[in-house]
């Protein structure tokens, strides 16, 4: 079935062949002056001359004063020029004369939407729902929209038992049942269909998702746990146990849970996103699976919602676990389609922290070719060819990136501390203390 929904509605057009009824433009023309009038006020409407149009139209009237194509054709008119009081009254004129066509309901149905009048709106879509029953999704989403929730939450369940479900109605059942008032009647519906056919997994997802957002977790474990019992391989029942194996200490069937989770092609990212952070909480308390978090990893690699490698690397430096968060940073630099600034900002700290000079200035090295006017990197290259000894190098570098440092006296600091350093490991005191003078300067400043 097409689908209408409301939210989405702009100002009609034609649509051919539905209910077989006859487009008011095809409607064969009276006399010929008629028909050069009508004609004309299409071509105008059709550049958008909707006033020249009306003229036309008028005429059209002249010759045929109860001709309800015209009326609609006036309506359609005057809604373009937004002179709502005009297309309400032509649309309702044509569906005077000819209430069977779907096509003038409809054009005081956009009137009501354009205008936000609802109660005009739910009243318009009533009467076209007999000619067209898929208008019970714009139905649907009027009693969203006029906070009649109950109305709502009936008629969706009458479309997904007629039709099956569909995304939109999902997500306005889902917002209904948040409301406690309505989700004790869903569970009891929910149970009894679980209960006449068993097998049947969609009422025990549902039933998980309104336990989970209660936070009634041993309903929700015990649920999934019938699930397992009634679907063995069924996805959304590890979904479930998974945490519970977690909180039970049991890695040696939690693992198995987590990558069935993360392998699915039917369970939500955002679920797979939660199920990875809770073994990421577990790993930082049993170390001895952290190879694990690499397994896992590998399951994300074409999500391009989140880098999951950089976040990890984050959670471990926030631990101040530095040599873990460089691996996982170095993890996605080396996945990365296109190098970024932040993960690499990220791994030169963790260098220094970690003092891995030589994989810093390598590092470094590489992104200032990549972000040639990004003077971070341009001291991480000094610092690492300072420790390194290479105080030459750290001279010329330093010297260069400093120019591109602009209102930011502690990133100025920091190079004059680093150019201090270099002139005094190639001797030249003036320099050094030239240096170290404005590092200082700048610290007293500010």
């Amino acid at each position: 079935m097409r689908k209408r929904i409301l939210i989405a509605v702009a100002v009609l057009g034609y649509v051919p062949g539905v209910l077989a009824q006859t487009e008011p433009e095809d409607v064969a023309m009276a006399t010929d002056a008629y028909q050069d009038s009508f004609y004309e006020s299409l071509l105008q409407k059709g550049i958008e001359n909707y006033d020249k149009a009306i003229v036309s139209l008028e005429k059209c009237l002249q010759i045929k004063p109860n001709d309800d194509v015209s009326y609609f054709e006036l309506g359609k008119n005057y809604l373009a020029l937004k002179d709502y009081s005009n297309a309400k009254r032509n649309f309702e004129q044509a569906i005077k004369i000819n209430p069977s066509n779907k096509w003038y309901w409809l054009g005081v149905y956009d009137v009501s939407f354009q205008t936000k009048d609802y109660p005009l709106a739910i009243n318009t879509i009533q009467k076209i729902i007999p000619f067209d029953e898929e208008y019970k999704d714009d139905l649907i989403s009027l009693y969203m929209i006029t906070e009649q929730p109950d109305k709502a939450l009936a008629l969706i369940k009458e479309m997904d038992d007629k039709y099956g479900k569909s995304p939109e109605r999902s997500v306005y059942k889902s917002r209904i049942l948040s409301q406690g008032n309505f989700q004790d009647e869903e569970i009891d519906t929910l149970i009894s269909n679980i209960n006449q056919n068993p097998k049947e997994e969609s009422n025990y997802i549902a039933l998980i998702a309104i336990y989970g957002n209660r936070n009634e977790l041993d309903k929700v474990i015990a649920l999934a746990k019938q699930l397992e019992k009634e679907i063995p391989n069924s996805e959304w029942a590890q979904v479930s146990l998974y945490k519970s194996y977690l909180d039970q200490n049991r890695p040696d069937k939690a693992l198995p849970a987590l990558y069935t989770v993360l392998g699915s092609s039917t369970v939500d990212m955002k679920i797979k996103h939660r199920a990875f952070n809770e073994f990421l909480i577990f790993v930082s308390k049993n170390p001895q699976y952290e190879s694990e978090l690499d397994k896992a990893i590998l399951y994300f690699k074409d999500d391009t919602t989140v880098d999951v490698s950089k976040e990890v690397g984050k959670f471990f430096q926030n631990k101040k676990q530095f040599d873990k968060a460089a691996h996982f940073y170095e993890q996605a630099e080396k996945t990365q389609k296109i190098p970024d600034v932040e993960t690499n900002l990220l791994l030169m700290q963790t260098y220094t922290e970690t003092k891995q000079f030589a994989e810093m200035e390598k590092q470094s090295q590489e992104m200032i070719a990549t972000f040639p006017s990004q003077p971070e990197f341009y001291f991480y290259n000094g610092l690492a060819n300072n420790q390194l000894k290479q105080f030459k190098k750290a001279k010329d570098v330093l010297e260069i990136g400093i120019d591109y440092v602009v209102d930011d006296p502690t990133a100025e600091v920091n190079f004059n501390v680093q150019l201090g350093e270099a002139y005094n490991g190639l001797g030249d005191v003036k320099k050094k203390q030239l240096y170290f003078d404005k590092a200082n300067l700048l610290l007293q400043k500010n």
